[in-house]
């Protein structure tokens, strides 16, 4: 079994959650794991380091606030890496495996194409991660023993936190390289925004969260190159009271990304998130979020 022989000495995720939820946020980082299992390692043929290039390096760490500020935030020890809790739960390139793969997966999606599956190929810049194909119940393994338990304790969280407030609010919580530029001039943004085109999350929310990061003097953009993965596309209903919001961080603010080792900026980026949060958290009138509830 995948999950006991991946992570016998610690659970590949971990809920954290305050005394009480007060607010109705939900907060993810489904890439920051750091903890890669030695089976998994030994299936590679990328040094330690390089199979790192697909982290979010201590997202869950710049995000610590929310649940001193009283939601609860699911966070990933299993690295990207090994399993991306982003795509679609059979999201899988039939290249990787040595046998065929079961009727309904998704072989031929964009971010299959890119090597960016479910369990991906890939990692930066178009690494391959494995020595040789790996059977597909590898695979199959990774995504019933920690794919569907992860995404089934954060949709029973969005449900709880609706069920008590009336509305529920995921921030799904990343990083991007620090490469990343605005296509118009060239410039890095510092935050990227996204909400997958205004569809997953009422568009009131966005642009407080956009107008709160600029106040503080960072350049944020809107959706471009990163409009929010599966997460914000799956979770993000509004008309059912589900609002879903994606967060990108630029590496090169915190982070070395040649030895994924943090900057001294670290602490002080660590409080400006902390202080956005409390800000966005505590704006005065939700109303915007609580529309009519469409029928389930």
């Amino acid at each position: 079994m995948t999950l006991e022989r991946d992570f016998p000495d610690k659970l590949p995720y971990e809920l954290r959650r305050p005394a009480d939820q007060r607010i109705p946020f939900v907060f993810n980082s489904p890439h920051s794991g750091q903890v890669y299992p030695p089976a998994f390692l030994q299936q590679s043929q990328l040094d330690a380091q390089t199979i790192r290039r697909s982290e979010d390096c201590f997202v869950d760490q710049l995000f610590a606030a929310s649940v001193m500020l009283g939601a609860p935030m699911l966070v990933a020890h299993f690295p990207r890496a090994y399993l991306d809790v982003n795509r679609e739960p059979y999201e899988l390139d039939a290249k990787m495996f040595s046998d065929s793969l079961p009727s309904y997966a998704n072989a031929n999606s964009a971010r299959v194409a890119g090597g960016l599956g479910t369990v991906p190929r890939l990692v930066g810049e178009g690494q391959e991660i494995y020595a040789q194909k790996l059977p597909v119940e590898e695979a199959l393994g990774r995504i019933a023993t920690i794919y569907k338990p992860y995404h089934a304790l954060l949709a029973g969280m969005l449900v709880e936190t609706r069920s008590r407030f009336g509305y529920g609010v995921l921030v799904d919580c990343h990083s991007m390289p620090t490469g990343i530029r605005f296509p118009e001039s060239g410039l890095r943004p510092d935050f990227i925004i996204g909400d997958r085109f205004g569809t997953s999350c009422s568009p009131e929310l966005t642009h407080a969260a956009i107008h709160l990061l600029r106040e503080m003097g960072y350049a944020v953009a809107h959706n471009k190159p990163y409009a929010g993965g599966y997460i914000t596309e799956h979770y993000g209903r509004p008309l059912k009271r589900f609002h879903a919001l994606q967060i990108e961080v630029n590496r090169g603010l915190y982070l070395n990304e040649h030895n994924y080792e943090r900057k001294s900026g670290f602490g002080q980026l660590q409080r400006d998130i902390s202080q956005f949060l409390a800000d966005l958290v505590s704006l005065p009138d939700f109303h915007f979020l609580d529309v009519p509830l469409a029928a389930e």
